[in-house]
C-alpha cells in the first residue's frame, strides 16, 4: 500500500491540530536527513540516537510556533536538530563522556551519514556547494559540523568580524537560493 503524500500545508495544519499520524509522517519522511545532520555534528551513535528522540519532542511540542513567513518547516526542524545537537556537544556530560572515551571506542562509534535522508537534504546541500567558497565553506562549518564563529575564525585564521560578516551574507544568499529552488 503507497503512502498518501501530504504538501507542507497539510502537514502543518495536521501537526498544529495535534493529529499523531502527522507525527508519524514527519518522522517516516524527515528522521533520516535530521538524523544524518545530528550524527555531523555529535558524531557517536547512542548521542545522535538521543537527540533526535529530543529533537522530535521539540518539534511536536513547539509546532503553535512554527511560522511559515520565517521558512519551510523543513528549515525549522533542522534548526531544531542543529541546535539540540550542538546543545549535546556542550553539555558536561557529553564532554565527560568523551574525555574518557578510549580511542578503539571513538573509531568503533564514530558512524558515517545515512545514504537513505530525504531529497532535501541533498538538495541543500547542493546549492550550498554551488556557492561560492568562502559561504560554502562557512555554511558547512556552522550549520552542518556544528562549529561556533569562534571556532571557525580559529581554524579558518580569519578574524570574528569577517566570519560574523560572511556568515551573515552567506545566510541571506543560501535564503534566496532556497526560495528560488521553493525549499
Amino acid at each position: 500500500m503507497q503512502k498518501k503524500l501530504l504538501t507542507q500545508d497539510q502537514l502543518i495544519v495536521l501537526l498544529k491540530n495535534r493529529d499523531e499520524s502527522s507525527f508519524n509522517y514527519l518522522y517516516d519522511n524527515y528522521s533520516a536527513a535530521l538524523y544524518g545532520v545530528i550524527l555531523r555534528i555529535v558524531i557517536f551513535k547512542d548521542d545522535a540516537d538521543e537527540v533526535l528522540q529530543d529533537v522530535f519532542v521539540k518539534i511536536w511540542n513547539s509546532t503553535a510556533q512554527y511560522d511559515t513567513s520565517r521558512g519551510t518547516l523543513y528549515t525549522w526542524m533542522l534548526n531544531i536538530a542543529r541546535n539540540s545537537a550542538i546543545d549535546k556537544l556542550k553539555s558536561k556530560t557529553f564532554q565527560n563522556n568523551l574525555k574518557n572515551q578510549s580511542i578503539p571506542d571513538f573509531v568503533n562509534n564514530n558512524v558515517s551519514l545515512s545514504v537513505h535522508q530525504p531529497d532535501h537534504f541533498h538538495e541543500i546541500q547542493n546549492i550550498v556547494n554551488k556557492m561560492k567558497d568562502d559561504f560554502k565553506d562557512i555554511i558547512n562549518k556552522s550549520y552542518f559540523e556544528g562549529f561556533t564563529q569562534q571556532e571557525i575564525s580559529d581554524k579558518m585564521n580569519i578574524p570574528l568580524g569577517t566570519v560574523k560578516t560572511r556568515t551573515r551574507a552567506a545566510f541571506v544568499e543560501l535564503r534566496q537560493l532556497l526560495k528560488e529552488f521553493k525549499l
